[in-house]
């Protein structure tokens, strides 16, 4: 009776392994079900409109599409922008999230556990309900229409300091207080006790900071008007107006497949790192 309730509880678990894996297989295939048909459709010729029944294969491959939407838009311009913004908003974030995680995880202070409540606090605000009084302040300081008023926002990262707040406090105490003892100054236990261990930390924070803000289109759209500093995906607006009645889904597809492209080649090349990293920071 024993063997059989084991055997019993190992069909069980084989099963609902089965079952799991089952179910991430098929959101997987729904996810990549969209890259395909947009990527096959970016090849559709423009004058063959998509149809009830036809969607997918048109009757040729070409890549005008393309280079008609690389003409349409200062795509150049569009690039230099988001990267520019990506980089400036990452680097400020590192600096800010790793002084802020070793202030809460190092230090002992009065008002600790309230200020680190009223930080976590700020993940529970949509960001829709901050887009009034951020753009105030933009306007306040004569920043509207540039690169740094879509950056200012996102210089403090409550997600970045709860992060590495909880990496910091997994670094062994026996480790903290040799180099206390040794004379080190509290940025030299930073540099080489509390940081070389919590680097996969910082650097799964880095990748989800990249890949939301190249992605991030709201904010921008508010406070830029200008092809001059706005990112990828505000210039991709245009592409749904130029159609009379709808949007042009072949040059569209083309324009979007131009605008994820990075991102898409990024993960391809540090796919392992990007998991690793994920994994050891104990991000799910």
């Amino acid at each position: 009776m024993f063997v059989s309730g084991v055997s019993s509880r190992s069909w069980g678990a084989r099963l609902a392994s089965a079952l799991v894996t089952l179910i991430s297989v098929l959101f997987a295939l729904g996810w990549a079900s969209i890259i395909v048909w947009a990527i096959v459709v970016s090849f559709r010729p423009e004058s063959e409109p998509l149809g009830r029944g036809d969607v997918w294969f048109g009757s040729a491959w070409t890549l005008a599409n393309y280079v008609k939407a690389w003409s349409l838009a200062p795509f150049g311009q569009y690039y230099l922008n988001t990267v520019i913004i990506v980089l400036t908003i990452l680097g400020v974030q590192v600096v800010t999230i790793t002084l802020a995680g070793f202030v809460f995880a190092h230090f002992r202070f009065a008002g600790q556990r309230t200020l680190f409540f009223f930080i976590l606090l700020q993940l529970m605000i949509p960001t829709s309900a901050l887009l009034a009084p951020n753009f105030g302040t933009i306007r306040a300081l004569g920043l509207f229409d540039t690169r740094l008023a879509v950056a200012i926002p996102y210089f403090g990262s409550a997600f970045g300091t709860f992060l590495m707040r909880q990496a910091f406090l997994e670094v062994p105490r026996d480790l903290v207080d040799a180099g206390i003892v040794d004379g080190c100054s509290w940025w030299q236990l930073l540099r080489h006790v509390y940081l070389p261990p919590t680097m996969p930390t910082l650097i799964a924070f880095g990748l989800s900071s990249v890949s939301w803000h190249w992605n991030e289109f709201l904010w921008p759209l508010v406070v830029t008007i200008s092809d001059d500093v706005r990112p990828l995906t505000v210039g991709l607006v245009r592409f749904t107006q130029l159609g009379e009645i709808g949007a042009r889904w072949s040059l569209l597809s083309a324009a979007t497949l131009l605008v994820a492209a990075p991102l898409l080649l990024l993960f391809l090349v540090f796919q392992r790192r990007f998991i690793q990293s994920f994994l050891h920071s104990g991000i799910k």
